[in-house]
């Protein structure tokens, strides 16, 4: 790091495996089903050795029911033990799960007709049905439930999700409808061409209405007051604090016999060295993200490690509740203070990029293969022009010096990284003294939902296959937003984008809407783009990782060898 002294004390890493939503990747482990030659010339079925899987994770669960969920762990697991109408394959296709077959659509493309399983049920034995669907949907509307991601995801895709949510319109009249038990009618505000991707996401699965209402409160609390329909039920989990939590296959799942693994083990370990360690004695089949580059580099060339490019993006949010970071100069200074080349070259030093942007690099192309990224690059760092900013701003403000928080999580290598970007705010811009709260995921998440922060240090990964999965967080008062940022000019340029049905133009109003909310506003300052690098063993056999939704799918793993 050639601008700090901080780049000579570390030899960092980066983690912060844990960020609001999904995912990207790919297979490096092909599936093993396939039977292997016994030495005899006899063809024998995968090896008699324990189906166990040992994984290590980086942080809690913040939270095992689909409607409450809002974070990229949570949604893992969910995808593993429940599923929805769809699930994305080895091949990120969407494939029929409840489903039981393609959805019929109609002339207009705004109604779906879904038929699902008759064999598709929980595991308390009732049978999954459309009603389900109804249920859930309902729920995650339903301004009691609260919850954090449902009405994000549906308002502006399912008709009238935004007046059930607002209570102008009662629940049954919500675009889902039951037509019997195993017949499903979707009804959209507009043409979705990745409708089956969408139904994938845990925010759409179903719900069973009878276990969900006698837990009442309890519902999702633990393991015991869970019920699930999908590959594995969770048998071990003591709530959002619990620091492990056990799946086992679930013989009652309609596709149970192409299931191989019997149990996987999860264990929380927020120290890099000692995942490592842990991989090394064999107590971990699989690691968390690792971002230590000490340890990173012991492992290249190494077939054990998986590296790749997410598109997940990493940023310092600005709270405007704070009369300081409403001022345009104090958050233009933030965002131009901080050396991000150093950060990603001299920190982090495990792959991860210089974000340029909201929408990540190799996320999202027109229909000339242009990379939504060559649009414009924003906010590059200027340290000159940032104390120039700050100084500036801090007049408008008739202060001198000012005190903000910065909210971070608690693991080992984010911690790290919070003290480098503490160390390149105060050194740069005279008068700032940051305090650093290192917490928790689940606290992290709940201070960002109720605004209790300055300046925060989140991430956001795709929820589907476009940049408005990026571009709609910010809308003013979006469920998402959650820094106080309203621009009626960046709202005017998403409504556009929404309704343009032409890939290049609809791209050219997302460059437009980019370049104000960071260029002219500086909403909020990017970081980088995140490279993922974790060690699995080479034992376990068609792990698949997913650029959308639940990260990791475990049903088509198989062990192989000790």
């Amino acid at each position: 790091m050639k601008n700090s002294k901080f780049s000579l004390l570390v030899v960092l890493t980066l983690v912060l495996s844990l960020f609001l939503t999904a995912c990207y990747g790919g297979n490096k482990n092909e599936s093993s089903t396939t039977p292997k030659d016994n030495g005899n010339g006899e063809k024998a079925e995968t090896p008699s050795v324990p189906q166990e899987l040992k994984v290590f994770e980086s942080a809690e669960l913040p939270s095992m029911d689909s409607v409450m969920a809002e974070d990229a762990a949570s949604f893992e697991i969910i995808n593993n033990v429940n599923e929805g109408l769809y699930r994305l394959d080895k091949d990120q296709q969407a494939i029929p799960a409840v489903a039981s077959e393609d959805p019929a659509e109609s002339e207009d493309k705004l109604t779906y007709t879904i038929k699902l399983k008759d064999n598709a049920k929980w595991t308390n034995g009732d049978p999954v049905t459309a009603n389900d669907f109804v249920f859930a949907w309902q729920r995650a509307l339903d301004p009691k439930t609260a919850s954090p991601y449902g009405p994000y995801m549906m308002i502006g895709k399912i008709a009238n999700a935004d007046k059930v949510y607002d209570q102008s319109a009662k629940p049954e009249e919500l675009g889902v409808k039951a037509i019997d038990d195993h017949t499903l009618e979707v009804k959209l505000v507009k043409p979705i061409t990745y409708f089956k991707e969408l139904m994938a996401f845990p925010s759409f699965y179903p719900q069973n209405k009878k276990f969900v209402e006698e837990k009442g409160d309890k519902f999702g609390t633990n393991a015991e007051n869970l019920v699930f329909n999908g590959p594995f039920k969770m048998t071990d989990w003591g709530g959002p604090t619990a620091s492990s939590w056990k799946l086992e296959k679930n013989a009652d799942y309609w596709d149970a016999a192409n299931v191989k693994l019997e149990t996987i083990q999860f264990n929380v370990s927020k120290d890099p060295q000692a995942s490592v360690n842990a991989f090394e004695s064999g107590e971990a089949d699989k690691t968390p993200k690792l971002a230590t580059a000490a340890i990173i580099s012991q492992y290249e060339n190494d077939d054990q490690m998986e590296r790749f490019l997410e598109p997940s993006v990493w940023w310092i949010k600005m709270n405007q509740k704070n009369p300081a970071l409403k001022n345009e100069n104090i958050r233009r200074a933030i965002a131009l203070a901080v050396d991000r080349k150093a950060l990603v070259d001299d920190v982090l030093q495990n792959g991860s990029i210089i974000a340029d942007g909201i929408v990540p690099k190799e996320f999202a192309a027109d229909d000339s293969g242009k990379d939504f990224r060559e649009t414009g690059k924003y906010l590059e760092t200027n340290k000159e022009e940032a104390k120039k900013l700050w100084a500036q701003g801090l007049k408008e403000l008739g202060e001198s010096k000012l005190n903000l928080g910065y909210v971070s999580q608690d693991t080992e290598t984010a911690k790290l990284e919070a003290s480098f970007v503490k160390e390149q705010l105060e050194t740069t811009l005279e008068g700032l003294t940051i305090e650093v709260k290192s917490v928790p995921f689940k606290i992290r998440l709940d201070l960002e939902d109720k605004m209790d922060y300055d300046l925060l240090n989140g991430g956001w990964g795709p929820d589907y296959q476009n940049p408005m999965t990026y571009m709609d967080l910010w809308i003013t008062d979006g469920a998402q937003n959650k820094m106080a940022y309203s621009n009626p000019k960046f709202d005017d340029l998403i409504k556009q984008a929404d309704k343009e049905t032409d890939l290049n133009k609809q791209f050219e109003i997302f460059a437009q809407a980019e370049k104000v909310l960071l260029e002219e506003d500086v909403a909020l300052s990017p970081l980088y783009q995140r490279s993922v690098n974790v060690l699995v063993k080479e034992k376990v056999k068609g792990l698949v990782h997913h650029n959308i939704g639940g990260e990791y799918s475990y049903q088509w793993v198989t062990i192989e060898g000790e």
